[in-house]
C-alpha cells in the first residue's frame, strides 16, 4: 500500500490512513525511496502517527467500538455539566476575513485579559482573525452567557518550532477587551511550578472536538475522564517513545476515551489541593484514530511553563 501523507498546516503531519507498518525497522511496507525533489509540498519534521488535536473531540471508543450510526457518535465522552468548567473558552478563527468565525481550538482563561492555549492553534499571525468566546456551552446557540472578545496580541512561546517533538506547545492571547464576571466565567487555577501528578490520577478533558476521528463535532461542551500516565511509562517505545517529553503530560491510552480534532489548546482539568487546576493544554494524539491503546492524549505540562505564563501576563 502506498504511503499517503496530509499536511494540514505548518508542522502538522498526519500519517497515512490504514497504515501498514514494519515494526522491525520502522519502514512502511511496500514503500520505496521517493524521487528526489518531486514531493516539494511534503511537510518537514515528520512525526509518525501524530496529529495535532485541532487539527483534537472527545472520543470514546473500544477496539471494536459501539457505534451509533444515526449521529456518528462513538460511545465515550458526555455532555458537560452547564456552567461548571467556567475557564474553558472557544477559540474561533475568521479564515477569510469576512466576519464569520468558526471554532478551531479550546483554551483557558488566565485572567481578565489573557487566554492560555496551544501554540499550534495559531494559524495566522494576525490577531484580528481571532475571537475568544467566554461563557460558551452550546456552539450552535446564543444562550446569553457568552462574551465575544477580540484578540489584541498573540504571544507564542519562544521555544515553539512547529515540531511536536520539541514541545513548548503553548501560547498566550491578550484580549482587546476584558472578560467580566457575568456568573459564567472564572479564572483557571494553575499548578505549582514543576508539579507532577502520580500515575493513574484521574483528570478530565473538556472540549468541542470530534466524537471520533472522521466524525462530527458536538455543539455542546463535552467532558471525559483521563487517567494520567507517568512519563517513565509514556516515553517507553511501545507508548510514545522519545517524543513524550518531561514537559508534557500523557493521559488516557486505554483505547476508550481520548481527545481528538478540535480539543487542541483546551484544558486537562485536575482536582488537586482542594481546587480544579489546569495541568495540561491539549496538544496531540495519534493520527488515523485518536483513541489507540498505549497512545494517550498528550498535553503541554502547564507546571513546566508557569513562570513563563506569569512573566507574559504580569510583566
Amino acid at each position: 500500500m502506498l504511503s499517503v501523507y496530509l499536511c494540514l498546516h505548518e508542522g502538522l503531519i498526519v500519517a497515512k490512513s490504514s497504515p501498514t507498518y514494519n515494526g522491525d525497522n520502522g519502514t512502511v511496507v511496500g514503500g520505496q525511496n521517493a524521487e528526489p525533489n518531486k514531493w516539494k509540498w511534503q511537510c518537514p519534521n515528520m512525526i509518525w502517527l501524530v496529529a495535532f488535536l485541532s487539527c483534537i473531540g472527545l472520543i470514546g471508543a473500544k477496539p471494536s467500538p459501539p457505534y451509533n450510526g444515526d449521529n456518528g457518535r462513538v460511545v465515550g465522552g458526555q455532555n458537560a455539566e452547564p456552567n461548571k468548567w467556567k475557564w474553558q473558552i472557544s477559540l474561533q478563527l475568521d479564515s477569510y476575513g469576512e466576519g464569520f468565525f468558526g471554532h478551531i481550538c479550546g483554551g483557558s482563561i488566565f485572567n481578565s485579559y489573557h487566554i492560555m492555549t496551544a501554540a499550534h492553534c495559531i494559524l495566522s499571525s494576525d490577531p484580528r482573525q481571532y475571537q475568544v468566546v467566554a461563557g460558551e456551552y452550546n456552539l450552535d446557540e446564543e444562550e446569553g452567557s457568552e462574551q465575544f472578545l477580540p484578540v489584541e496580541r498573540i504571544i507564542v512561546h519562544p521555544g515553539w518550532t512547529g515540531d511536536l517533538g520539541n514541545g513548548n506547545d503553548i501560547a498566550i492571547l491578550k484580549l482587546a477587551e476584558p472578560i467580566y464576571d457575568n456568573g459564567y466565567t472564572s479564572f483557571a487555577r494553575l499548578p505549582y511550578a514543576h508539579q507532577t501528578l502520580p500515575h493513574g490520577f484521574t483528570c478530565y478533558i473538556t472540549g468541542w472536538g470530534r466524537m471520533d476521528y472522521w466524525g462530527t463535532t458536538p455543539s455542546i461542551l463535552q467532558v471525559a475522564p483521563l487517567p494520567v500516565v507517568e512519563h517513565s511509562i509514556c516515553s517507553q517505545p511501545e507508548w510514545w517513545g522519545s517524543i513524550a517529553l518531561e514537559t508534557m503530560v500523557c493521559a488516557g491510552g486505554d483505547g476508550v476515551v481520548a481527545g481528538c480534532q478540535g480539543d487542541s489548546g483546551g484544558p486537562l482539568n485536575c482536582f488537586v489541593d482542594g481546587a480544579w487546576r489546569v495541568h495540561g493544554i491539549a496538544s496531540y494524539a495519534p493520527s488515523g484514530s485518536c483513541n489507540q491503546v498505549r497512545k494517550p492524549t498528550v498535553f503541554t505540562r502547564v507546571s513546566s511553563f508557569v513562570d513563563w505564563v506569569y512573566s507574559v501576563c504580569h510583566p
